[in-house]
């Protein structure tokens, strides 16, 4: 999918781009100013140092021998190769000695250092332009004569230095100066050097600009087709992961975690649909029986109450039910407003036990219960209760397929980090080939246990509970028998 430059503007990864390369080029170039300024400063400064040093050797000399020395030490140094600039002028500024034929006007009417660079001719260099001019002249070119000095003032016939200028005690003017020519040169292939790099840079960061961001339009583009494919109706669908582990990746994982999850909700609500079509239509079939042979036939009064206390009794059952599934589901999607406190869990427990006594001792179940310590949680006492009546009645009632005595026992403790409510019962348990997570979603009955009374909730609803409690459920293998783990985190522990 190719994109127009206005198109690819639009897109955040290429605005940020761009922000970034300008950025990049703003200190790039400030960076250039900044480099070629101080090295100018750098040699400007060594090149008065020079000149100090000079002066100073001139000075002791004119101290020896007055002028004559000092004429004669600026004529030795002046031939030397590589030599500074040395001038040695009257009063009125004209050359008397030196390597200096012509100045910029003014040079010498200043004393102390030039407040800018001047240009100047060597000596020699005057007599080499006037063979150049009368060599035009002999081809036929006509040269306009110029003025001392204007030569030098010429960009290409000149050249660039500054200098210190003294006044003798006779009145005399001494120059004593350097060529900047080396200096400009350096700055120039420092000025060039920092361009080349910065046009390098700039080119580098266009080419990581296109082909990076053409790289995270593509990824972008793949997101939103597969986007378009889930929002088809395809949630088996899935964001392409590439594994290269940046934000691209990390927020597809995230996504496709999202996704697995509202089909595991989808799939729930489809099976939770259907389970309340097939396990709901028996007690309806019942009411709508019962109320049908009440009226068919002939009754006395006491048999229409038995039948109204039936459909009253059969009404509560599914309301029961349908509380339970309202309980589960919200509590599933986090939308529960069940307020939490710190709870009491040894006495929530001790209460359980308590209650379900009777009920045990009527079916002929020892129920113990053995709680070490106080353990305190951060929950809701009323759906702790409920869970765990939940699992105790499931308990008691299967433990009676038990061979032996029929036996239930509350425990808690703490361990792993976790304080563990478990509830283990010595029925028959849950075969092995049979999946126990299973057995925690709604309307789930094994086989055997058709024969009991219930509607297949109650270790759904513990499961809620739980996970609403930020703990977990685990049914594990009593040997014989089965043992529920309700496990709580400690964080509310005090």
């Amino acid at each position: 999918m190719s994109l127009s430059v206005p198109a690819i503007m639009k897109t955040t990864a290429a605005r940020l781009s761009a922000l970034y390369l300008l950025l990049f080029a703003i200190c790039a170039v400030a960076l250039v100013f900044y480099m070629t300024s101080l090295s100018a400063r750098m040699l400007t400064a060594q090149t008065q140092d020079t000149i100090n040093d000079e002066v100073a050797g001139l000075a002791h000399a004119y101290q020896r021998g007055g002028l004559p020395v000092l004429a004669r030490v600026v004529e030795q140094r002046s031939r030397q190769p590589g030599a500074n600039l040395y001038l040695i002028a009257d009063a009125n500024g004209q050359i008397l000695t030196g390597n200096v034929q012509s100045l910029e006007p003014g040079v010498l009417d200043t004393e102390g250092w030039t407040e800018r660079p001047f240009y100047y001719q060597r000596f020699g260099e005057g007599e080499l332009e006037r063979q150049r001019a009368q060599s035009s002249d002999q081809n036929g070119e006509q040269s306009t004569p110029q003025p001392n000095g204007a030569d030098a003032q010429s960009g290409e016939k000149g050249h660039n230095a500054i200098a210190i200028v003294l006044r003798l005690p006779n009145q005399m003017i001494m120059l004593v100066g350097r060529d900047l020519g080396e200096p400009e040169r350096f700055r120039a292939v420092i000025k060039r050097s920092l361009m080349l790099a910065l046009g390098m840079m700039g080119l580098g960061g266009l080419l990581i600009w296109f082909f990076v961001g053409q790289a995270a339009l593509k990824r972008i583009d793949s997101v939103s087709e597969a986007s378009r494919r889930i929002m088809g109706g395809d949630l088996s669908g899935r964001l392409p992961v590439t594994g290269a582990g940046d934000e691209f990746d990390r927020l597809s994982e995230n996504l496709n975690t999202m996704l697995a999850r509202i089909a595991t909700l989808n799939e729930g609500l489809k099976q939770v649909s259907d389970n309340i079509a097939h396990d709901l239509k028996t007690p309806l079939t019942r009411l709508r029986n019962r109320a049908e042979a009440t009226l068919s036939g002939k009754h006395n009064t006491a048999d229409y109450r038995r039948a109204l206390e039936g459909t009253i009794t059969e009404s509560d059952q599914l309301i029961k039910t349908f509380n339970a599934i309202l309980m589960i589901s919200r509590l599933e999607a986090g939308y529960s407003s069940e307020s939490t406190t710190r709870v009491d869990l040894s006495a929530a427990v001790r209460d359980v036990v308590e209650l379900y006594e009777p009920v045990a001792e009527e079916a002929g179940v020892s129920l113990q219960a053995n709680i070490e310590g106080p353990f305190t949680v951060v929950g809701n006492r009323e759906l702790v209760a409920q869970a765990l009546s939940n699992i105790v009645d499931n308990a008691i009632k299967y433990s009676t397929d038990s061979t032996a005595a029929p036996a239930v026992r509350v425990s808690l403790e703490r361990a792993d980090g976790h304080i563990k409510l478990a509830v283990v019962d010595n029925g028959q348990g849950i075969p092995d080939d049979v999946d126990r997570s299973r057995v925690t979603e709604r309307f789930v009955r094994l086989e055997k246990s058709r024969s009991q009374p219930g509607s297949g909730l109650g270790l759904s609803l513990a499961k809620a509970i739980m996970t609403f409690h930020g703990g977990r459920l685990d049914l594990l293998p009593g040997n014989p028998g089965l043992s529920v783990v309700m496990s709580f985190p400690e964080r509310g522990e005090h």
